[in-house]
Order: structure tokens, then C-alpha cells, then sequence
């Protein structure tokens, strides 16, 4: 696990966009923390590094939305889905042609791939985090290390 500490909504952006640039298709991120945290600012950064031009915004209400860049962006928001066991055809998604992004992955922790990388805010005072990330399986621990 690598611990980075976040000052501004600014160094999330940044952070956001450099994460962005080290993505490929088929990858899973999860994204999670209070609400507030920040999951939908980093998502927006990670999505203008893969140069998404809509203005992405939280699927909390929609569950899931997709944007394209370079590659299609699946930003799924699993925090209704706590509990519900049916099939909600996310797995195409999850290890498909794009980057899959899951806030509140814990919630269908059951269908996430085996190898993702899971990012964990914690808030702080102001716009401090710490962004706590794990690389889970294989090919995530490069990434990972790249991030600072």
C-alpha cells in the first residue's frame, strides 16, 4: 500500500490527470471514502487525461454513465447497489475495451476484478486527503509505484 498526501483540490486534479496517463484498456480503478472525499473530482481529472470532453458528473442516481476519450470511461457509482444481488451486467465493463471506474466498489465487491487498483480518501482538515492505494492482482504494482 502507498499512502500520498493531498493539499488542494488542485493537487487532486493533478494527481487525477498524471493516474489517467498510466491507464490502458481493461483496467479496473475503485474509488472510495466519505462523501465528499473527492471520487468524482478525481474521476473528472482522470477523465480529462484520457480526453473525455463532456463534463462528467456523479451516476449516483444513474449508477452507471460512459464517456469517450482515447478509450471509453465507465464511471459506475455502486453505493445504491448495497445489497442487491441480480445481474446488473457490469462485468463487460469492469475488464472490457475501456477504464473502469467504481466509487463505492465495496458494494459489489463480488463481481470486481481480480486485479484493480483501490484507492481509499480519507478526508482531513480543508481540502487535505490521503489517498491510500493498493494495487490488488497483477500489473497494478508499476502504476502504483509511478504515482506520487
Amino acid at each position: 500500500m502507498k499512502k500520498i498526501e493531498i493539499h488542494s483540490k488542485q493537487e487532486t486534479q493533478e494527481f487525477g490527470e498524471k493516474l489517467g496517463k498510466l491507464c490502458n484498456p481493461g483496467m479496473c480503478i475503485t474509488l472510495n471514502g466519505d462523501l465528499g472525499a473527492g471520487k468524482t473530482t478525481l474521476t473528472k481529472s482522470i477523465g480529462k487525461a484520457l480526453g473525455v470532453k463532456k463534463t462528467i458528473s456523479s451516476p449516483t442516481f444513474t449508477i452507471l454513465k460512459i464517456y469517450q476519450g482515447k478509450m471509453p470511461l465507465y464511471h459506475i457509482d455502486a453505493y445504491r447497489l448495497e445489497g442487491l444481488h441480480q445481474d446488473l451486467g457490469f462485468e463487460e465493463m469492469l475488464e472490457g475495451d475501456g477504464l473502469a471506474i467504481v466509487e463505492w466498489g465495496e458494494f459489489i465487491s463480488d463481481i470486481l476484478p481480480k486485479n484493480r487498483l483501490d484507492i481509499t480518501i480519507h478526508n482531513g482538515e480543508d481540502e487535505n486527503r490521503i489517498f491510500e492505494i493498493s494495487a490488488v492482482g497483477k500489473g497494478y504494482e508499476e502504476i502504483m509505484e509511478k504515482l506520487s
